[in-house]
């Protein structure tokens, strides 16, 4: 199968993932915390490096890196994916960095973005890493609910979606709101909803705001239907009588078909 061309939209908000070849501890090891710890800072400066960039949520896994960001401009997330990369290459795993290439999704903000937020920022409860979000240390879990501990990624390293700042009138009342949503985490079916996305590279959203989004993004957002595209009416009545359109055509004027003058 060909591989899809990068999704990309103006303005729209990004979900990204990007597989270890190697992960750095196996499920039920301890978290490599020193190893974590660096590739936070080379993220935090990779972010830096490469304008124009909001990033909106991030969590760092043994085997995994998982954004969500809006990028200014079609290459920006790519070239920090790479800057990462080589970062890991040379100074820690010096070996093949990613499983494959990095994987996205666009997302329709005010109704994807808060449910793609809480996705990535339990990823670590989810794959069993630890009982509660803001005890991963290596996510922006903590931020968002007004525990963050001096994180390289706190304060202007994230910015806020404008969907983040609808849950509450107050940086207090955000955070508060925040910590309950990060308790019950994203539903099931969204949780599905989600993955699929971001695994077949595609866009979410309701369907007007995919049609929108399909005169914009750089390819198709949404799988093409299966199976052979339907014929119309007209092609069908072609085919049956031979090429031939059963309307009747008028001879032309001056044509052999015309009665001669007398």
């Amino acid at each position: 199968m060909a591989r899809l061309p990068r999704l990309y939209a103006p303005r729209i908000p990004q979900l990204v993932q990007a597989r270890l070849a190697r992960p750095l501890a196996l499920l039920g090891e301890p978290a490599p915390a020193a190893a974590l710890d660096r590739i936070r800072g080379w993220l935090a400066e990779a972010v830096q490096d490469t304008a124009p960039l909001s990033m909106h949520a991030w969590a760092i896994l043994p085997d995994a890196i998982t954004l969500l960001a809006t990028p200014g401009n079609e290459q920006v997330l790519s070239s920090v994916m790479q800057a990462l990369g080589r970062r890991l290459g040379s100074g820690m795993l010096r070996a093949r960095v990613y499983s494959g290439r990095y994987h996205n999704a666009l997302l329709e903000p005010g109704r994807w973005v808060l449910p793609a937020m809480l996705w990535v920022e339990t990823l670590a409860v989810a794959n069993g890493h630890v009982g509660q979000a803001t005890q991963w240390p290596w996510s922006s879990a903590a931020e968002h609910s007004g525990l963050a501990g001096g994180s390289m990624l706190d304060g202007p390293m994230l910015t806020d979606h404008p969907d983040y700042w609808q849950i509450g009138d107050t940086p207090f009342a955000r955070q508060a709101t925040w910590r309950q949503r990060l308790t019950g985490g994203v539903s099931q079916a969204q949780r599905t909803q989600i993955e699929a996305a971001l695994h077949g590279q595609w866009a979410l959203g309701e369907k007007i705001f995919l049609t929108h989004l399909g005169r914009l993004a750089s390819r198709r957002v949404t799988p093409a239907p299966r199976g052979r595209p339907r014929k119309d009416s007209q092609s069908t009545d072609e085919s049956r009588t031979g090429g031939e359109s059963r309307t009747r055509r008028t001879p032309e004027y001056g044509t052999s078909r015309s009665r001669p003058d007398r």
